[in-house]
């Protein structure tokens, strides 16, 4: 069932947003050669903890997973796309790193990643950081009332398949409210003018997730949750929780 909120439920949206915001800006300047993914867990926790929100990750356990999750980010390197647990492995000089980050503050939960390289960057992983980033761009630019979930998801695709860059097509982003994922589904490809409506107070996740090497297949590694690229292709994951309304998109997770 999709719900659809109020100007205020919004407004209580754009403070979780904040949180989320804040939570992974902690991260990524505790980031660094050296630096082990759990303290980078750890300093959003105490962004998270400092803003008296809670994390919607700590524990949470859908029906694939063989156990609940243990931090409040997801912390995927280099080939992996998503749902990377933070371990006690250390950053390297060039590390391609994806930080996902949720927090729920008074009821409302906001959701966002980002990606980035630590220490010294390789050229073709700005520029697959760059198209990720352009894709998010242009699916949260579709986000507009009258439009439908497909147009969404189409916008996506195009940004992706200019760039020759491949994508798990059967992940993509998701309502978002009161929990972290509620309906609809958000796919990263779609047809214009199909799919669920687009009407003012729908509140969204859009997350682009684009692998180098252009292929669509992945694995799930031993721990239950990480997923990589078959290939060993490097990936890249940026998101934002997003609101429609009648005046354009909202980003709700912004600092």
């Amino acid at each position: 069932m999709v719900e659809i909120k109020t100007d205020a439920s919004m407004d209580a949206m754009r403070e979780a947003g904040r949180v989320v915001a804040q939570a992974l800006e902690a991260a990524r300047k505790a980031a660094g050669v050296g630096v082990s993914l759990r303290e980078l867990d750890g300093a959003a926790r105490e962004a998270i903890e400092a803003a008296g929100a809670t994390s919607p990750f700590l524990g949470y356990r859908p029906s694939f997973a063989p156990t609940p999750f243990p931090g409040v980010l997801c912390t995927s390197v280099n080939d992996a796309l998503v749902h990377g647990i933070p371990s006690t492995y250390r950053l390297r000089d060039g590390d391609l790193l994806s930080i996902d980050c949720g927090a729920t503050l008074d009821g409302w939960t906001g959701d966002a990643a980002v990606s980035f390289v630590v220490g010294t960057p390789r050229p073709e992983d700005l520029a697959l950081i760059e198209s990720t980033r352009q894709a998010l761009e242009a699916g949260i630019a579709a986000a507009t009332v009258g439009n439908r979930i497909g147009d969404i998801g189409h916008a996506v695709h195009r940004v992706a398949e200019a760039a020759g860059c491949g994508m798990p097509l059967d992940f993509g982003g998701h309502g978002i409210g009161r929990r972290m994922h509620e309906d609809p589904h958000v796919p990263n490809q779609g047809r214009p003018g199909r799919g669920f409506p687009l009407r003012h107070g729908l509140t969204l996740a859009i997350e682009p997730m684009l692998m180098s090497g252009g292929g669509h297949a992945y694995r799930t590694a031993p721990d239950g949750w990480t997923l990589h690229t078959a290939d060993g292709s490097r990936a890249a994951h940026i998101e934002h929780t997003i609101a429609v309304t009648d005046k354009g998109p909202r980003i709700l997770t912004a600092l």
